[in-house]
């Protein structure tokens, strides 16, 4: 028996490395190496699986509470788009945002930007980026909204 934990032990770790699970099958190996040395001393099989189910979710358990949380991406502010449509004062137009086409409105809703103007993008909500010309008169003041 402590051939096949090692087995699946060696099994469940390569695994990770070829399709990542957040470290969901690496944690599954280490608790086969565990129960392979157990084996030596607990010969019954079904005991065994119950131990490596056990040690499984105490361990996956573990590395979920103290692996780092992924914070999702946000735009950073200041960010530089350009308009591939004009945005008129108060509606919506469109933008090419890293090599995406995205829905704009540009965050004066008093300004109306043209077509093919350099922007940067100051916030988001859904779908749709809130924008400011790179070059507007002096004086205004735009406050992000990420």
């Amino acid at each position: 028996m402590t051939w096949l934990w090692l087995g699946l032990g060696v099994a469940f770790c390569v695994f990770e490395f070829i399709t990542p699970t957040a470290l969901v099958e690496m944690m599954m190996g280490i608790s086969a190496f565990l129960v392979a040395v157990i084996s030596l001393v607990l010969p019954h099989f079904y005991l065994q699986a119950l131990l490596w189910l056990i040690i499984s979710v105490i361990l996956i358990g573990v590395i979920r509470k103290f692996a780092p949380k992924k914070k999702p991406r946000i735009l950073q502010s200041d960010v530089e788009a350009e308009t591939l449509t004009q945005i008129p004062a108060g509606r919506a137009g469109r933008v090419i945002y890293e090599g995406s086409s995205w829905q704009a409105r540009c965050e004066d809703e008093t300004l109306e930007i043209s077509s093919n103007t350099k922007v940067y993008v100051v916030g988001r909500k859904g779908t749709t980026l809130f924008v400011i010309p790179t070059e507007f008169d002096e004086g205004l003041i735009f406050e992000s909204k990420l």
